[in-house]
């Protein structure tokens, strides 16, 4: 069920309503009166610190305890995210159109705003069926009701709330869908739509294009292919934008990865393995948000997009290719396929004399063992300020990262006897090593972001849900606004 909030001066006395209490149950609403079980919540509220639902004589309420602020506010901030996920698992055995909320006087308005973004985004579920192009998904609207005591958020503030979470929804409905719904060429459609809808610029360049650019990765990944490569390249370039030099994003864009000749044979890795373009579905969430919410800030996203099949005509072990650069890279494994068509994206990202280049990719199982789906792993040559700067960001969305380093030794990891560099070093630190073969096409200031791990789980986590997170777009929306609008 989609949600929009909007704010509503006074409580409905019919509407379906949930409470956010107070430490003592203060700031009661008269809406309640006599009705409302306050010692039976004490009570409970005693062992429990979920919420529930209240059946009153002509309304349906759903209380939620009181949550005491903790030292650590970011960590309080995400026990309000998971609140709201457990309304809206409440909610969904409901048939409602409309709801409202009843801020009290104690909460904080960040803490509000935590609340309802759980809401918004555990009430997701990928409603697609079979290849109709529609989602068939109600909406409910949420109207916010504030105490006169209360810290009230602005309408703006939940429409940008709004938007973000739809942005969220997006990256997530991009990587649920079946692969055959993907295919590079369909895939490039969707971006188009989703610009026009948006308000962003989209390129999307064919196999002629990418030969013309020599882009040797994409083309060697995708020669198994039945289906033509494709590259995207998204431009959000407001007027008033505060930086004259774009802010790029790169994401791996592998719609299905089978691995190549390295055949992957387990199960359940290759069941979810339409899910490999992670990485270019929150590109496309994040740069929805930014644009839909006017955030003043010139961006590009470059995707390349591709399947990595198995076919006499692909890429084997011990194949040499050339890539954008110039560099040659000696293959040595076929299922290190995201590093050769990113590296290709790099290096255009050259032409753009970026301030910033920050790529996301499901790249390595080594980052998935090293963090498990806690967090994500991140690396770069950027300076250490924007470095904890965007941890922080991690930590305040909860999409948490963990640094690994990029010590001059690994690059003895990627030496070849054949070629400039070889993909995968066949050794120990699989998820460093792959960030030092990007490194080794990059001359600016760069983070490299390995969300494999946190970007598909096989169970529900929370507001995360089960299958497709959207890890990414809500940690890059608030890191790209805190340093550089």
């Amino acid at each position: 069920m989609q949600i929009f909030f909007t704010v509503r001066e006074h409580l409905s006395e019919s509407t379906p309503c949930i409470y956010l209490l107070g430490e003592n149950f203060d700031n009661l609403p008269s809406t309640f009166s006599d009705t409302f079980p306050v010692s039976s919540l004490v009570n409970y509220f005693e062992n429990e610190y979920t919420p529930t639902t209240i059946f009153l004589d002509n309304q349906v309420v759903f209380a939620v305890p009181y949550l005491a602020p903790v030292q650590e506010n970011y960590v309080h901030k995400e026990k309000m995210r998971n609140q709201g996920h457990l309304v809206a698992q409440l909610i969904k055995t409901h048939s409602f159109n409309k709801l409202q909320v009843f801020a009290d006087a104690i909460l904080s308005k960040e803490s509000l705003l935590c609340f309802l973004e759980g809401l918004n985004l555990g009430s997701y579920s990928y409603e697609k069926k079979g290849n109709s192009e529609d989602y068939f998904r109600d909406t409910l609207q949420v109207e916010v009701v504030f105490s006169s005591e209360t810290e009230t958020i602005e309408q703006e503030e939940l429409e940008k709330l709004t938007t973000l979470c739809d942005a969220v929804w997006l990256t997530r409905d991009l990587v649920n869908e079946p692969p055959n719904f993907k295919k590079p060429a369909l895939y490039g459609q969707k971006i188009e739509e989703f610009g026009k809808e948006a308000g962003f610029e989209t390129e999307i360049w064919n196999k002629e294009r990418i030969e013309t650019e020599k882009m040797g990765g994409l083309l060697g990944v995708s020669q198994a292919s039945g289906q033509d490569a494709i590259f995207a390249k998204l431009t959000y370039s407001p007027k008033d934008a505060t930086n004259d030099t774009p802010i790029v994003l790169v994401g791996k864009g592998v719609t299905f990865d089978i691995g190549g000749a390295n055949l992957k044979t387990s199960m359940p890795a290759l069941e979810i393995m339409k899910s490999d373009m992670g990485g270019s579905a929150s590109v496309i969430g994040l740069i929805y948000a930014l644009a839909k919410n006017n955030i003043p800030l010139y961006v590009v996203g470059l995707l390349p997009i591709t399947d990595n099949s198995i076919s006499n005509k692909g890429l084997v072990p011990g194949d040499v290719i050339t890539m954008r650069s110039g560099a040659t890279v000696e293959i040595t494994n076929t299922d290190g396929e995201g590093r050769l068509i990113m590296a290709d994206a790099l290096d255009y990202a050259k032409e753009l004399a970026p301030e910033l280049v920050i790529d996301l990719a499901t790249l390595t199982g080594s980052a998935v063992r090293a963090v498990g789906e806690e967090g994500a792993v991140f690396m770069g040559n950027t300076d250490e300020i924007l470095k904890r700067a965007l941890e922080k960001s991690g930590r305040e969305t909860y999409e948490r990262l963990v640094e690994f380093p990029l010590w001059g030794e690994y690059k003895d990891y990627l030496k070849s006897d054949v070629a400039d560099i070889k993909n995968v070093s066949g050794g120990f630190a699989g998820a460093i090593t792959a960030g030092k073969f990007l490194e080794h096409f990059v001359d600016f200031d760069w983070i490299h972001m390995d969300i494999a791990a946190p970007a598909y789980l096989m169970k529900a986590s929370s507001y995360r849900g089960k299958s497709g997170t959207g890890t990414g777009v809500r940690l890059l929306y608030h890191f790209l606004i805190e340093q550089f609008s």
